[in-house]
């Protein structure tokens, strides 16, 4: 089965609003570089795409906000596949300041074919690495 991932990031004046708060949205790119970085940990080099014609993209999710990071914050910032299906996968991840909870989500990455993009069958190298 998955391992959790851990990815440190610094919050910088670009990711904060004008009291030093990180923007909301800023979260989700934080989950999105955690689940890039979680997924080369696996040995995959280009983690959105597979090949030639497949791709990962996100389907779905849902984001919990439960307290601020601030400018300067050290954030750790998880990933941890928690299930998948024939054409999908989905990552549980949680920001943190030390061991406080400031935000958690949960993610559907969807497999596609690039040309249609309709889904499909997940790689199974992945189902065998991450799920296995």
């Amino acid at each position: 089965m998955s391992k959790e991932f851990r990815l440190p990031i610094r919050v910088y004046i670009e990711d904060t609003d004008a009291q030093g708060i990180v923007y909301y949205v800023n979260y989700l790119k934080y989950m999105e570089r955690a689940r890039s970085e979680w997924l080369r940990s696996y040995g995959f080099v280009r983690p959105a795409f597979w090949g030639e014609h497949l791709a990962f993209v996100v389907h779905s999710l849902t984001a919990k906000y439960k307290k601020p990071a601030r400018l300067d914050d050290q954030i750790i910032v998880t990933a941890l596949g928690s299930g998948h299906g024939r054409a999908y996968f989905t990552v549980e991840q949680n920001v943190y300041r030390n061991d406080e909870l400031l935000c958690a989500g949960h993610i559907k990455v969807a497999c596609v074919n690039q040309q249609t993009n309709r889904p499909v069958a997940m790689p199974s190298e992945l189902i065998e690495k991450v799920f296995a």
